[in-house]
């Protein structure tokens, strides 16, 4: 077997069970912390937790394009009358 097959094979069944090999660079004081999020996340009693969290303090907001389009706006009349009570001069 080619010198890296193995490691190839490893990630490629890792992909196959939605699994993505990061590295990121922290501070060493922030290390251990990095280690307990990705441990929590591991976990399957506390994952669906810990990401709700995790989402809600760093998930990036929709923006008012996206919140409109979601908006519940079926059966509101959103035409309005042209007359603005006054002659317009140009």
């Amino acid at each position: 077997m080619a010198p890296g097959a193995n490691l190839a094979a490893h990630r490629r069944r890792q992909r196959s069970r939605g699994l993505q090999r990061l590295e990121v660079q922290v501070r060493v004081e922030d290390a251990a912390l990095v280690r307990a999020i990705v441990a929590a996340l591991a976990d399957p009693a506390q994952a669906e937790a810990v990401r709700a969290s995790l989402t809600d303090r760093f998930a990036p907001r929709p923006g008012l394009k996206a919140l409109l389009e979601d908006a519940p706006l079926d059966g509101i009349d959103l035409d309005r009358p042209r007359d603005t009570g006054r002659e317009t001069v140009f």
